[in-house]
């Protein structure tokens, strides 16, 4: 409906900012960490370039999850998003390693960082960038509650946290204490990994059709025992279409109703299920005789 229409359209306006000022924040970083050779500064880069696939993901897998089913896509495209991610998991997973390598490699060969003052300048543009940026996902994230509107509000706080460690690696450096920006770099580069591994992970499990956890079936079930006509639920499984799940139920219920009252009964369930679980898509409830 429109509201959707409404939130795939800031989501697409969230995800091309981000975007924007990524590219410009990456520029910076990668010019001037090369030019005044600071891990630190490389691998803030690297987590710039990470975030700019992430929201360049979600724009695409925006545009692709929300066309309409088709008759060869019957559930829509939601599962798109997960290949891309998948993708992206992988490239930050082979880019954070390589970081690690480099930055203990000039712990070893005691390689120096060339202090200059522009290096503090990007530090602060970007750390102010990501607090305007953070500032206004949030306003956006408490209209749409979106997850993937969280999911760019969080990258930018963390982009801040991972900024101010870069800025200590280089204060540092202006006292002489040339190793702390190579070990920011480690520690930035094993926080790029771990996201990785976590984004890999939620991919795999969507496209492994990972079922619905447990205390979630059981909110589900809790549901359905209001209904006194059903006398039990003999499987309950769920299927994951893009972010949400198609619920498949199998109940029993007295197999002397008729099939007016049954079906009646078993469209009346799948309308509570949907109306009270948002993450639930489409509900299949096969009535057994008891």
């Amino acid at each position: 409906g429109d509201m959707m229409e409404e939130k795939s359209k800031q989501i697409r306006k969230i995800s091309i900012l981000g975007i924007i000022f990524n590219l410009i924040l990456l520029f910076l970083k990668v010019v001037f960490g090369i030019t005044f050779k600071s891990q630190g500064m490389l691998a803030d880069g690297f987590n710039s370039a990470g975030d700019i696939f992430a929201s360049l993901m979600s724009y695409i897998g925006n545009k692709i999850s929300s066309k309409p089913k088709d008759l060869d896509h019957p559930y829509g495209h939601g599962k798109a998003e997960y290949i891309f991610t998948i993708v992206i998991a992988f490239s930050m997973i082979i880019a954070a390693i390589t970081m690690i390598k480099n930055s203990i490699l000039s712990i070893i060969e005691k390689s120096k960082l060339d202090f200059s003052i522009i290096l503090i300048v990007v530090c602060l543009i970007t750390i102010a960038t990501k607090l305007f940026l953070y500032i206004y996902t949030n306003l956006k994230y408490k209209k749409n509650n979106s997850i993937l509107i969280r999911a760019s509000m969080e990258d930018h706080r963390n982009d801040m946290i991972v900024t101010c460690g870069t800025l200590i690696g280089i204060v540092c450096s202006y006292f002489g204490l040339y190793f702390v920006d190579g070990v920011v770099g480690i520690i930035i580069s094993l926080w790029i990994f771990i996201v990785g591994i976590r984004l890999l992970k939620s991919g795999y499990d969507v496209l492994m059709d990972k079922n619905l956890e447990v205390e979630e079936q059981e909110k589900i079930l809790k549901l359905v025992s209001e209904f006194k006509e059903i006398m039990h639920v003999d499987n309950i499984s769920a299927k994951p279409v893009g972010g949400k799940y198609i619920l498949i139920l199998k109940v029993s219920m007295d197999g002397n109703l008729t099939l007016f009252k049954s079906h009646a009964i078993a469209g009346k369930l799948k309308n509570a299920i949907i109306s009270k679980f948002d993450y639930i898509y489409d509900v299949v409830v096969h009535t057994n005789p008891h």
